[in-house]
């Protein structure tokens, strides 16, 4: 059995892994801006909210894309290429990229759960289709090096975003982090979408 050898570098992941890897600290890093202030955020600018219409809205989120990604990832199994699997990470990501936005304009509880709903199946979209792709083009014998590096570096992003998240909403409010969260992800989006263009050209 061949050995993994130790001298492998990012710049050596295949463009595919590297690529889904910069979108995804682009994507989730974004909304690690919102991790600090949701809580606050709904029991501030949602008429009747409190900690309690929080913790729902974040079970509204988890038990939709939680369910959701069973039936996704079935489809995507059956559809083969993966031409089906971009064009899903694409419109997953471009839908979850705009929920920001939505909080804008949420004022009572029952929208807040809408735009928590539609936040989760969009994640119930992307993850499936990202995986997917992720593990097909995966280099072996450096898989490991690989879910480390890509968990690792979301994390930081993700990290860093949370601490610049409370700042912004100090200092400028929460539509300045909705915005912020919603222009930084789509930059992931558009990532996928010049990753698709350069996948399927090949």
């Amino acid at each position: 059995m061949k050995k993994a050898t130790n001298q492998f570098y990012l710049g050596q992941f295949n463009h595919i892994v590297r690529g889904l890897i910069i979108s995804d600290i682009a994507t989730l890093s974004a909304f690690g801006l919102l991790a600090p202030i949701f809580a606050v955020f709904v029991v501030n600018g949602v008429a009747g909210a409190n900690i309690q219409t929080a913790g729902i809205a974040t079970t509204i989120f988890l038990l939709a894309r939680s369910v959701g990604q069973i039936p996704i990832g079935i489809l995507i199994d059956r559809l083969r290429g993966e031409r089906d699997e971009f064009v899903a990470m694409i419109i997953g990501t471009l839908v979850m990229s705009f929920v920001p936005l939505l909080y804008i304009f949420v004022e009572f509880p029952w929208q807040l759960y809408l735009v928590q709903f539609i936040y989760g199946l969009a994640a119930a979209v992307v993850f499936p289709a990202w995986m997917a792709t992720f593990t097909r083009h995966i280099d072996p014998m450096h898989e490991g090096l690989e879910w480390g590096v890509y968990r690792s570096f979301v994390d930081i992003g993700t990290a860093f975003a949370a601490g610049l998240g409370g700042v912004v909403a100090v200092e400028f409010g929460f539509n300045a982090v909705f915005y912020c969260v919603s222009f930084v992800a789509l930059i992931g989006c558009g990532h996928l979408i010049y990753l698709r263009r350069q996948v399927l050209s090949v």
